[in-house]
Order: structure tokens, then sequence, then C-alpha cells
């Protein structure tokens, strides 16, 4: 806190932010850093793992190998965040377990079985992509805009 700030305290909300500081519980920065690294590592190891699957065993390539890989990751998200597995490998990793697809997957199941006791309709079907559609919107958004560059440059000879 700066001296400037500090003045404007009175003495008892000094020795509160005193108190307070003594008090407060730190934070394992590098412990939780590292459980994320593993965590999300972990994560694309098995991602790496089933591309290598789609590549040798459905002679796919490496660059048409690439969607399935990702279809698989969000349903294998989906599967475990449905029993219940994904939170607590969240509370594990931290910020390591929201790896795109995954916490995609995780993000639009949290919605629907948050809200399956309103029904099929209105409670599932109404706030499946509560969390994720903006994603949606905006990646949908960015593709457009992004292709309709491309075209323009190609119609022009620049590409």
């Amino acid at each position: 806190m700066s001296n400037n700030k500090k003045k404007l305290l009175t003495p008892v909300q000094q020795q509160y932010q005193e108190m307070q500081s003594q008090l407060e519980t730190k934070r394992p920065v590098f412990k939780n850093c590292l459980k994320a690294f593993l965590t999300g590592g972990s994560i694309c190891l098995i991602g790496q793992a089933i591309q290598i699957f789609y590549i040798y065993y459905f002679d796919f390539t490496e660059q048409t190998a690439g969607n399935p890989t990702a279809g698989t990751l969000i349903f294998i998200a989906m599967l475990l965040t449905g029993f219940g597995v994904y939170d607590r490998i969240g509370q594990f990793g931290g910020a390591g377990s929201a790896i795109p697809l995954t916490g995609f997957g995780n993000a639009v199941i949290s919605a629907a079985i948050e809200h399956r006791t309103e029904g099929l309709v209105l409670g599932v079907g109404g706030n499946l992509f509560k969390l994720a559609g903006s994603v949606i919107l905006f990646g949908v958004f960015s593709a457009f805009v992004v292709a309709f560059i491309k075209t323009i440059l190609i119609q022009w000879g620049g590409l």
C-alpha cells in the first residue's frame, strides 16, 4: 500500500490492514502453476495420443486427424463432466483444465446439467449454450470476417 493511502487511513484502519496481511493465507503460486501445467500438459498428451490413434488406425493424415481429435476430446470432457470427474480435475489443475477444447465441452454440459430440472426444452435446450454461446458466436463471426478478407484478397490477386 502506498504511503499516501496509509496517511488517509485512521489508526484503527491501519491496524486492521496490518492484522489482515498477517492472517492472510499465503497462496502456493508455484505449486498451483505446476499443477496447472501438469494438468494441461496431460490433457494435451491425451489429445496427441488420440490424434496418433486416428492417424495409425483410420488412415488420417496429420492435417485431417485434427477435427476428429477435437471432437473426441470435447466428447470425453462432456462425459467426464456428466460423471462429475471433470470437476475434480478442475479442482486439482485449476486453469490447466481450461484447455479450450475440454473447457468448451465442460462449459456446455455444465449449463445443461445445472438446468435439467427445468425440463428438456426450456431447461437443457434453452441453457445448453449459455456459457459457450458467446464463444461460438464470436468464433463463427471472426471466421466469416477472415474468409471474407481472404476472398477479397484472392479476387484482387493478392494471394
